[in-house]
């Protein structure tokens, strides 16, 4: 069993929609628009948030998000069969712990 936190494109960026709470977090980064910058993000992402499993970072893309529909986030498990076993309502909103709970112990009997 492995926990993956993937990096998307950014929900609030400073140069499209800039929350007023990212800035009183100085948490501010525009738009990436690059893969290298992409990255420092994700990596700024995972460092301010403390982050302790394996971070992913989609592509420029956002084939990932385009895919599993992930932003603004989301909370998925996969199976063993790489199959969707569980998608939480977008979140932070739409997370519901037990519910994941619950399927994670459906696919681990």
């Amino acid at each position: 069993m492995a926990f993956y936190a993937v990096y998307i494109e950014e929900a609030h960026p400073s140069d499209i929609w800039q929350m007023r709470s990212n800035i009183r977090e100085g948490v501010v980064f525009r738009n990436p628009r690059t893969e290298g910058e992409r990255s420092q993000v994700a990596e700024s992402c995972v460092r301010t948030l403390g982050i302790r499993f394996p971070a992913l970072i989609d592509g420029i893309d956002n084939t990932v998000e385009r895919l599993y529909t992930g932003w603004p986030d989301r909370l998925l498990l996969i199976d063993r069969d790489g199959r969707i076993a569980y998608k939480s309502e977008p979140g932070p909103f739409g997370f519901e712990p037990t519910q994941l709970a619950s399927a994670l112990a459906a696919i681990v009997r």
